[in-house]
Parts: structure tokens; sequence; C-alpha cells
């Protein structure tokens, strides 16, 4: 439905069908050309007053308040702790027109969609969905069933449109994140082991990066369908609970959010500060984005992240105290 301004808009330039001639029947190329200009002449007009300005006022240009040397050797850490088989990945700060709401389903205007058909990259797994895809397909080239598994890891600075209430929640901020690609191999088993590496990971980095006792995290699983609620209580979350003791693991029924995103399975992990306060650090879970991308069901993508900026704002002093002595 054609918003009121955007009606508006239409009616005062004279123009029946504006945005319809802008999104789709002019080219790509066409369109890019004509805002390009359009932008062109716009900054041409601006002054250098209008630009201190709009710096002070703009919330996507402010400058992030966290000391950058903390998340320095925040990466640092989670880069020397990666399990086998991750390769670190250097990402864009673009990616193509889309990548959000054609890979994860999510409105195009919580992203910031550039003029030159691309898109600020607001989270780090959608990159690296698209760039398992191209590796899964390579791999299927040589193998129809090709198994072999894609693992990768980055850190990444990244760019949200929509509007945060908490303190701790900015248009932008440093994410660590990991993605694992596959083929479904049965019994679960894609599923079962990477779930457990994703999060033994992310309890690790948590407790070994940012000393927090392991008493203090938690992590809630959430099944997405029935036969997965079993599958947890009477599996994963063992499993899980065997390899780390100290740490709480929930089965959450009642999480509300993620069941449009992710498919099977998701999780968050939290962690309490010295306060008492807990803290949402980590999420994820399995995504069929590389069944899309490459239309084959059988393959599976488990995808997970860590706010490494709330992390270490709240929880990193000991990395404030490293850096400053460096």
């Amino acid at each position: 439905m054609t918003s009121k301004i955007i009606q508006r808009i239409s009616r005062e330039s004279g123009v029946e069908n504006l945005v319809d001639l802008l999104a789709t029947s002019l080219p790509g190329s066409d369109l890019q050309s004509l805002l390009l200009e359009v932008y062109r002449r716009r900054a041409q007009m601006r002054t250098p007053g209008e630009l201190l300005t709009e710096h002070s006022r703009n919330r996507f240009a402010a400058p992030g308040q966290l000391d950058p040397r903390a998340l320095l050797e925040f990466d640092r850490i989670a880069f020397g702790m990666l399990p086998p088989g991750f390769v670190p990945i250097t990402l864009s700060p673009v990616v193509p027109l889309g990548t959000s709401s054609v890979v994860a389903n999510l409105d195009q205007n919580l992203v910031v969609t550039t003029i030159r058909n691309t898109e600020v990259l607001s989270d780090s797994t959608n990159a690296m969905a698209l760039e398992c895809a191209v590796r899964r397909r390579d791999l299927s080239r040589e193998d129809a069933r090709a198994t072999d598994r894609v693992r990768l890891a980055a850190s990444h600075r990244l760019l949200r449109a929509q509007l945060f209430d908490g303190p701790l929640q900015v248009p932008h901020f440093q994410a660590f994140s990991l993605v694992t690609a596959g083929r479904d191999t049965g019994s679960r088993q894609f599923e079962s082991e990477n779930i457990t590496e994703h999060i033994e990971f992310h309890v690790r980095l948590i407790g070994r990066g940012l000393k927090v006792p392991a008493r203090r995290i938690r992590v809630a699983l959430t099944p997405l369908s029935g036969e997965h609620d079993d599958w947890l209580v009477e599996h994963q979350i063992p499993d899980l609970q065997r390899n780390m003791p100290e740490v709480r693991f929930e089965l959450d029924r009642e999480r509300s959010s993620g069941g449009n995103y992710y498919e099977q399975v998701c999780f968050k992990i939290y962690a309490t500060d010295d306060t008492g306060s807990e803290i949402e650090l980590g999420d994820g879970g399995l995504v069929p984005w590389t069944q899309r991308l490459l239309s084959n069901r059988k393959e599976r993508l488990l995808i997970s992240g860590l706010g490494a900026e709330r992390a270490c704002e709240i929880f990193g002093r000991s990395l404030y105290g490293t850096n400053a002595s460096a």
C-alpha cells in the first residue's frame, strides 16, 4: 500500500504513478544515473555549516562511544579461539540491494539503501550466507552430494535503520558472527554438531575473553516445531550441559521473536553483570537461506552472532586495562 507521504509527493510533482515509474519502468542503471545526478547537485548546494549541523544531528553519522582498542582486543581473542575449520573473512561495507529482504525476509526499510543498487550491511550473516552459497555451489559442481561444510567467521560494524529505545541499542555497532553451511546428512547430525559448536564458542568467548564466570551465563534454546521440542530436551540440551556443566541451559517455549526468521531451532545467550542484571549478548539458529539461494532443500545453514560492542561495554573492563597499557 502506498503511504500518504508518497501519494502527496506524486500529486505535487504532477507525475501520476511516480513511484511505479521509478521502481519498475526505468531500468536499474537509468534509475541509478538519475539518482546520482540528483544527489550530486544536492551535495554541491551544501555549505560547511550545514554539513557540521548534519553531522551533529544525524544518528547514523555519530561515532561510537566505546574505546576501539577494546574491540580490537576482543577480536584478537575471538579469532584466536575459533574452532578448527573456521575461516576468517573480511566483509564489504555493502551488499547487493535486497540482501536483507530477499535472503532474510526483512523489510527493506530496516536497512540503509544506497543509490548504487547496494545496501549498507546490517547483518553480517546475510552477507556470509551469500558467500556460503557461492562456496557450496562450487563444491556441488564437483560432487552434487558434497557434504563438505563451509565455516566462516567475521567481525564487522553493522548499520541498521530502525529506531532503538535502549541506551545500548544504537544504529551502528560491532558484532562477531559465525556461519556454518553444509548438506543434510540425516539424523539431525548437521544441526546437533553445529549448534553445539557455535554455542560452545560463544560461551567460551564470554568466559575467557570477558572474564564472565560460567555460572553467570544462560543459554535459552527454542524449538520452532513440536518435533524439535523433544529432541532439544532429550538430546541437545543434555549434550551441551555435559560439556559445560556450570552454564545454565534451558528450553524457552515462550520466545515470541525469531519464528519468521529462523526455522527448527533458535537460541539466545545471556550473561549476568555485577549488579545482577541479565543482558542478552548472543543470538543464533537454523535458517533456510542457502536452500533458497541454491534452490536445494538439502542445504543447511546455521548462523550466530555475539554483540561485541554491548559485551565489551558491560563486561570488558579487563580489555580496557589491557589496551590502556599497550
